[in-house]
């Protein structure tokens, strides 16, 4: 694979015409709304939900799966889910492509991100993610059996796990090779044997007659410019997620066998496209 993409001139999310800008306050307002009034709601219920659970959040993921689902709604996007979220605790592995993904992800499955660690200090998505419960974690082989301890309480509370294994957003249109660090610390003996993980694929399809990779978010784009474009855009497309079979851990030798049999996966939701509506 060629990193020729990354050379390309990113698609057009600047110009925005005047009834853009209408669609911009019509659907940006109830967005804004939605999620930092839902915020608020989840912050408080966390503040009752905290002594008595601890790490176990019964409550408010249900809070940001309605986000998130009302998301699409307000964006007039399409959402469709293709095969059957996994129960129980585990991993969840998939593409990367927009800060849409969470969303998407978010929508169909209460889940948990894992990211790096310098999200956290980000204005507006890091208090987002912190609040949500998202795992903050250092990309660094030196951390792993920090990991592991995280990871161990993580899913001992029952959470799942969504983490990206590409290492960066792309134009929508590809996957990366997995990068494997983070697997190792799922071969740990306490985690090993009844570990699960199961690949997920985002598709994303533009609006019609619109650039293809409408919806990726890579390189230096800025957030701000790519939000208000999909604001602001007068059709909207549509995104899928696919839920692909889960796989047991102890079935692969190492974290590169496993890392690939999951790529391979992830990659062939974006090349057989075959829709199943939700």
């Amino acid at each position: 694979m060629t990193d020729s993409w990354r050379e390309e001139p990113d698609p057009d999310h600047i110009t925005i015409t005047p009834m853009g800008w209408v669609r911009v306050g019509l659907r940006g307002v109830p967005l804004a709304v939605v999620v930092f009034g839902c915020l608020l709601l989840l912050l408080a219920t966390r503040l009752i939900e905290w002594p008595l659970f601890g790490l176990r959040r019964p409550w408010t993921p249900y809070i940001t799966q309605f986000v998130c689902r009302s998301a699409f709604l307000i964006l007039g996007m399409g959402y469709t889910r293709v095969g059957t979220p996994m129960r129980g605790a585990g991993a969840v592995v998939s593409n990367h492509a927009s800060w849409l993904d969470i969303f998407a992800l978010n929508a169909a499955k209460r889940i948990y991100f894992v990211s790096k660690s310098e999200v956290a200090a980000w204005p507006g998505i890091g208090w987002l993610a912190s609040a949500t419960g998202t795992v903050f974690i250092k990309r660094d082989r030196r951390e792993v059996s920090s990991q592991i301890e995280v990871f161990r309480s993580r899913l001992v509370a029952g959470h799942k796990l969504l983490f990206f294994p590409e290492g960066t957003s792309t134009d929508g249109l590809q996957v990366l090779p997995f990068k494997t660090t983070l697997f190792a610390a799922f071969f740990d003996p306490a985690l090993a044997k009844t570990m699960r993980l199961q690949p997920v694929t985002l598709r994303y399809s533009s609006p019609i007659g619109g650039d293809p990779r409408f919806y990726g978010w890579w390189g230096d784009m800025d957030f701000a410019p790519h939000l208000l474009a999909t604001l602001a855009a007068r059709q909207q497309g549509s995104v899928t997620v696919i839920y692909h079979p889960p796989v047991q851990l102890s079935d692969y030798p190492n974290r590169k066998v496993l890392a690939k049999a999951l790529e391979d996966q992830v990659r062939s939701g974006l090349t057989n496209r075959v829709d199943q509506t939700l």
